[in-house]
């Protein structure tokens, strides 16, 4: 078995590096590949500058198959370093986003979502030929169906003001002091990727201490933000400059020092109450009418704790589904109670309760 060698940047032809690391050691990958953007051309501002876009050898194709044969070579390299409970992040654009796609399900990914990176200070379209190109798509893959994956979705939700992590992230592209340059001034590589992005594809699919793996570590972002956050990893990178960028950057990166501060937020335990407490107690009273917030429906509450509705009688949840004609329903969240002239969910009489008894 071929010796894990962590926190560092690995030079070469990332197939070959790959290929070099021990079969399922990653619990994440991050695939930021060339886009094969086939430029025609120079392109330039309405004050003829020249628009320093992605010129260079390595994003350049002879042909469509070409690019597919590369992109099936890293990502079976991929698949064979990823744990079985890990997962894959690929972020790409319209020119090869959906040829990488095809690829992956081709080859037994899974397809958990596409995420949708909506910049807030995207190049504009100095042609005037076509929409301004404002997103990129991340597609976030499982290697198999069947894989339990890690996806820490309360952290994401308490971060974003307790409402769901959408799938569209309106975040800004990198420029200012995070733009790494080179001895002249000059961007030193076209398609640096924003910290940010990186600190919330980790935050969502990784735990203090997993290993992140990155195929094209370019100017080391994703190396950076893993150092940062206490994970391990390892960046492929075949171009040298890039590669002494990258390790520059990484090694002026401070860890977060306390662990507690690196642990994902987890969904609270909270000791469970029956909605049959709330009538023993008397904070809801037998007989008493229960509704949705939109009155469209109502419930007569039971001594035993039960609603009754029409001719269903059951727990609240039951009866909820049942008037709506739904699955499923949580009761506590549909349906109120009038206090003090207005309706109140009975979630917070619920809660009123935990806090007095714990």
């Amino acid at each position: 078995m071929s010796e894990l060698p962590a926190n560092r940047v690995l030079r070469g032809d990332c197939v070959a590096a790959l290929e070099s690391l021990p079969a399922e050691c990653a619990d994440l990958c991050f695939a930021d590949p060339p886009y094969n953007l086939q430029l025609g051309g120079e392109l330039h501002r309405p004050d003829n500058s020249r628009v320093d876009g992605v010129d260079a050898a390595w994003d350049r194709f002879s042909d469509f198959a070409s690019y597919d044969a590369f992109t099936r070579g890293w990502l079976g390299a991929v698949r064979r370093v990823l744990k079985p409970t890990g997962s894959l992040w690929v972020i790409g654009s319209y020119h090869n986003i959906y040829r990488v796609g095809a690829a992956l399900q081709d080859m037994g990914f899974w397809l958990i979502n596409d995420i949708v990176w909506r910049k807030a200070n995207p190049m504009p379209n100095f042609k005037g030929t076509r929409f301004t190109n404002a997103h990129e798509t991340l597609l976030w893959c499982a290697r198999d169906p069947e894989a339990r994956y890690t996806f820490n979705y309360e952290a994401l939700k308490a971060a974003n003001d307790d409402l769901q992590m959408r799938s569209d992230w309106f975040l800004p592209i990198c420029a200012g002091g995070e733009r790494l340059k080179d001895s002249s001034g000059k961007k030193l590589h076209p398609t640096q990727k924003p910290e940010a992005l990186l600190m919330r594809i980790m935050a969502a699919a990784t735990k203090p201490g997993d290993l992140v793996v990155d195929p094209f570590l370019g100017s080391g972002t994703s190396a950076a933000v893993a150092k940062r956050l206490g994970r391990r990893w390892i960046g492929i990178e075949r171009d040298e400059a890039y590669a002494d960028a990258a390790e520059k950057r990484i090694a002026a990166v401070e860890p977060i020092a306390d662990p507690a501060l690196l642990m994902p937020a987890a969904k609270r335990e909270q000791p469970r109450i029956p909605f049959g407490w709330l009538v023993e107690r008397g904070l809801i009273e037998p007989g008493e009418i229960l509704t949705d917030e939109r009155k469209r429906h109502t419930a007569k509450v039971r001594a035993d704790g039960t609603v009754v509705a029409a001719d269903t009688t059951g727990s609240i949840h039951r009866v909820g589904a049942a008037v709506q004609g739904a699955p499923a329903c949580n009761g506590w969240a549909f349906w109120h109670v009038r206090r003090e002239g207005r309706l109140m969910p009975i979630d917070a009489l619920r809660q009123k309760l935990r806090a007095e008894l714990f």
